[in-house]
């Protein structure tokens, strides 16, 4: 009998994705259903990313492509590095890809071999595990619980590291929790590194202009720049300028890791679509007024989720300072009955307050913290409150 290949047996659906659906399911159905689900940003571009598309379109040169990327993308997206502090790179450092996902799926081709170590904090973004398991690594989580916000310790990665993994990724902003690392928490894990010098890093940044609280973006090259023969940044469109469908992602880094994306490029995707291309150049090089505008509702957004979440007793939500998640320590409910039905866990938890309150959130052992659960808060504002207020009656009505 035929079969598929056996990284299909550990290849599997986005948990995110689920959930999403089902919840687009039960709306079809006339349900009332408000999402925190999946992590889209709900807003559109500014209207000259749509002119620089259609001139685009209008100029359409039906040719192949750069398989690295157009050269006014690479100068665009270097731009954009130099107004975060990341000064140095060339074109010759980075390379481009259908969003940030594909950009991290190369880099697990291109860098890890089966077996290889490939080390993480958790909570985590569901695909580095899916993307761990499909290439073969030997996956390496650090949990960091709601106790120590969520964050990396210098200790725990000094301590990961001494292993030699030979990949470790680190979010920061943090998807699923929103949180930030300061400038000083950078400089300390940046030490760690330098002292172990094994291992590459992966920096999955792609909220960096996302951030709260005056607290700021900080990479660990800019801490310790001879990390910078290590440091693989990557970056999107999608968060930051509403354009997760547009699909372009990024990766500045040392030039043997640019060619060897640039390499897969070429026996995949050959090239980004020129319309995208002009499209993602308007939006790094252009008016910046659509993502400083959504930045500051989104704080304002934040501000409300973790009042009301920190208002339910016996829940905890350590606050983002960055990103558009929350995500609450539930495990106060596990145990706990609602209309009758006993909650065990987070999974239970997620499933009960859809049906009872049509409110969708992600189980957070989907991000490897089970007690938790991550909540997008990027649904239209006029939804946000009464969301909030159908999970602090869910709550309430526990026994």
């Amino acid at each position: 009998m035929l079969q598929l290949a056996k990284r299909m047996g550990r290849a599997k659906p986005s948990a995110i994705m689920v959930v999403a659906e089902k919840a687009k399911r039960l709306k079809a159905e006339g349900r009332d259903i408000i999402s925190f689900s999946i992590g889209v940003p709900n807003f559109l571009p500014g209207d000259h990313v749509y002119a620089a598309a259609r001139q685009a379109l209008e100029h359409d040169s039906g040719q192949y492509g750069s398989n690295r990327g157009a050269n006014e993308l690479l100068d665009a997206f270097l731009a954009h590095m130099q107004a975060l502090g990341l000064d140095g790179y060339t074109r010759a450092n980075c390379a481009t890809g259908v969003g940030a996902k594909h950009v991290l799926y190369n880099l697990a081709e291109a860098l890890l071999d089966e077996g290889d170590g490939f080390a993480f904090a958790t909570p985590y973004w569901t695909s580095y595990l899916d993307i761990g398991e499909i290439v073969g690594a030997d996956i390496q989580v650090l949990p960091c619980p709601p106790e120590q916000d969520y964050k990396l310790s210098p200790a725990q990665l000094d301590a990961a590291l001494a292993k030699k993994p030979k990949v470790f990724l680190f979010n920061n902003p943090s998807n699923p929790t929103g949180m930030v690392y300061t400038r000083d928490e950078i400089s300390a894990l940046a030490d760690v590194f330098a002292r172990h010098p094994d291992t590459w890093i992966i920096t999955d940044d792609i909220y960096n202009t996302m951030v709260f609280d005056g607290v700021g973006y900080h990479n660990f090259v800019q801490a310790r720049p001879e990390l910078r023969d290590r440091v693989i940044f990557v970056d999107s469109l999608s968060k930051t300028y509403g354009m997760p469908g547009w699909r372009a992602g990024f990766m500045a880094g040392p030039e043997v890791v640019a060619q060897a994306v640039t390499t897969m490029n070429s026996n995949h995707i050959t090239n980004l679509p020129e319309i995208v291309t002009a499209a993602a150049v308007a939006a790094l090089s252009g008016p910046q007024d659509v993502p400083a505008a959504r930045r500051a509702e989104f704080q304002a957004k934040r501000d409300q989720v973790v009042a009301a979440l920190n208002a339910i007793p016996g829940v905890v939500c350590p606050v983002p300072q960055g990103a558009f998640y929350a995500f609450p320590d539930i495990s106060v409910a596990y145990g706990k009955s609602h209309a009758g039905q006993v909650i065990n866990n987070d999974v239970e938890f997620c499933a009960a307050l859809l049906e009872a309150k049509g409110v969708a959130c992600v189980p957070g052992s989907a991000f490897g913290e089970p007690r938790g659960m991550r909540i997008s808060y990027t649904c239209p504002t006029p939804q946000l409150a009464p969301g909030l207020e159908r999970i602090q009656a869910f709550f309430a009505e526990l026994q």
